[in-house]
């Protein structure tokens, strides 16, 4: 504001007071600018929200992409009148959603109430494809899982599923149980829902012996015939209490590792006639044997056999499996090292890793011995030495074998390719014995026993023609002698002593 003066002002006091009245306008300018540019982001802001809103209601998921349900309910009716345009709150509930009643909604036919087009428009509501299952309608989109393979409801009123091979096949199971080959088939829960891709990959686990490995020299033996040879012979009949049951490797594709303990375990039992019985542990060979071995990703017997030899393993007791939460299985790092003490032994220099066990005994084999194809020549092994271990090619049928005598059935040969496919496994052999099919022939067979729990096959043992290489089984054979000193059956004699007086007291 100017001040009245009836004296002329200075020129310079003039200036000043001009200055200082144009700056006050100059301040008022800018927050009237300031206040109209926050109202303009404002309302940019709603527009743009308004702008997202609409987006994702026409993004939501479609309420009818499988057929209107409900078809016949009064939506809009009930509401008492549609809405022109777009108009967000134009809704009703339906279902455990909302469905709208404007014209927008008949943009993409995504979220209109079941009458809108009769109530609003009075026409027939569009015809969008639905599915039937089980007496049941199923909108477009909806999925379920049929065995390994998942079913889509398309748009056009099919189900689209996918063709993957799974591990049961029901049409198998009734091919094989209807015709005559000598065994039956059975659904088993654990493979249910698996590819057969996924049973190649998850419950073998032996890789291929290589070329060098291949040609180890056979040892030889003088056998005659089959003097003093029975037709029927069962390690855990000769050696009880010293054969051990199988164990389950579940989605842990490891039998390199599984085949390998179980068959020291039984070569220390019976090498040290009884005074050590121990079941040793396939995780302390998947965990610490790393030296080119894939753990639960598969691995080599004869890398499994050199860590028995120059390391060692615990028993199962102190080193329990612990089966993989999921697939393709994580790398468990080793909790069990040893050290030397001469003379070829080692000590353990980690307490168990499971705390309720206090025994870190170390066990170990001497080289592994590969014998000759020869049938005789492996009935013999195990009559006077014990089990063996032995490559098994597994077929897609394998997988579902329940009990008799197994051979590889040619139920799939008019399937795809992906319906017929194998891979390497290694199991345990612990005997063999003669039955005669339906037609009154004498069938041989193996008695094997497989990592896959006692719930498969003849309680987690089966059968296998012998004398033909049925499956590889014959092909390479290995046998095993346990490191045991009369000191080690001395000590452990005296340690499984101490724990029954332990056992009793308690």
């Amino acid at each position: 504001m100017l001040l009245r003066t009836s004296f002329p002002m200075n020129p310079s006091v003039k200036c000043t007071f001009l200055c200082i009245h144009y700056f006050s306008l100059a301040r008022s300018t800018m927050r009237s600018l300031l206040a109209v540019t926050v109202v303009l982001l404002l309302v940019a802001g709603e527009g743009m929200a308004r702008r997202v809103s609409r987006t994702r209601r026409e993004l939501n998921s479609p309420l009818h992409r499988g057929g209107i349900r409900d078809p016949f309910g009064s939506y809009c009716e009930r509401r008492g009148g549609c809405c022109p345009g777009r108009n967000d709150q134009c809704t009703v509930p339906y279902m455990d959603t909302i469905c709208y009643c404007d014209l927008f909604c008949n943009r993409t036919v995504s979220d209109c109430c079941p009458d809108f087009w009769g109530y609003c428009l009075g026409i027939e509501p569009p015809v969008i494809g639905s599915c039937e299952r089980n007496g049941h309608r199923f909108h477009s989109g909806a999925t379920y899982k049929e065995n390994c393979n998942l079913c889509t409801c398309s748009s056009t009123g099919r189900w689209e599923c996918e063709q993957h091979a799974c591990l049961i096949e029901n049409d198998m199971i009734q091919a094989i149980n209807s015709g005559n080959y000598g065994w039956r088939a059975g659904n088993y829960s654990q493979f249910w829902g698996m590819t057969l891709d996924e049973g190649l990959r998850y419950r073998l686990g032996t890789q291929r012996p290589s070329r060098t490995i291949m040609s180890m020299n056979e040892i030889q033996m003088n056998v005659n015939g089959m003097d003093g040879i029975p037709h029927y012979f069962n390690a855990s009949q000769k050696w009880p209490g010293m054969i051990h049951e199988p164990l389950d490797q579940g989605n842990c594709n490891a039998s390199w590792a599984f085949s390998t303990a179980a068959v020291a375990s039984d070569r220390i039992s019976i090498q040290s006639m009884g005074h050590m019985t121990p079941q040793l542990s396939p995780q302390n060979l998947i965990s610490c044997d790393t030296r080119n071995q894939g753990g639960c990703s598969g691995g080599r017997i004869d890398g499994a056999w050199w860590y028995l030899r120059r390391r060692g393993v615990v028993t199962e007791e102190c080193y329990p499996f612990s089966p993989p939460q999921q697939t393709p299985a994580e790398t468990v790092r080793c909790m069990m090292q040893s050290r030397s003490v001469g003379r070829g032994k080692r000590q353990a220099t980690r307490h168990c890793p499971n705390p309720y066990s206090y025994h870190n005994d170390i066990y170990q084999s001497t080289p592994p011995y590969r014998l000759s194809s020869s049938e005789k020549e492996i009935m013999r092994e195990i009559m006077d030495n014990g089990p063996v271990q032995a490559i098994l090619e597994v077929h897609e049928d394998f997988f579902i074998y329940k009990s008799g005598i197994y051979r590889h059935t040619n139920v799939n040969f008019h399937k795809q390719p992906h319906f017929r496919k194998h891979g390497t496994h290694s199991v345990r052999i612990t005997g063999w014995g003669e039955d005669r099919d339906y037609n009154g022939h004498m069938r041989k067979y193996w008695i094997a026993a497989n990592s896959w729990g006692k719930n498969w096959g003849e309680d987690g043992f089966f059968r296998i023609a012998r004398g033909e290489n049925e499956c590889q089984i014959e092909a390479f054979v290995i046998g095993v002698w346990g490191r045991v000193t009369m000191e080690d059956m001395h000590s452990n004699h005296h340690h499984h002593r101490r724990r029954r007086q332990h056992h009793q007291r308690q």
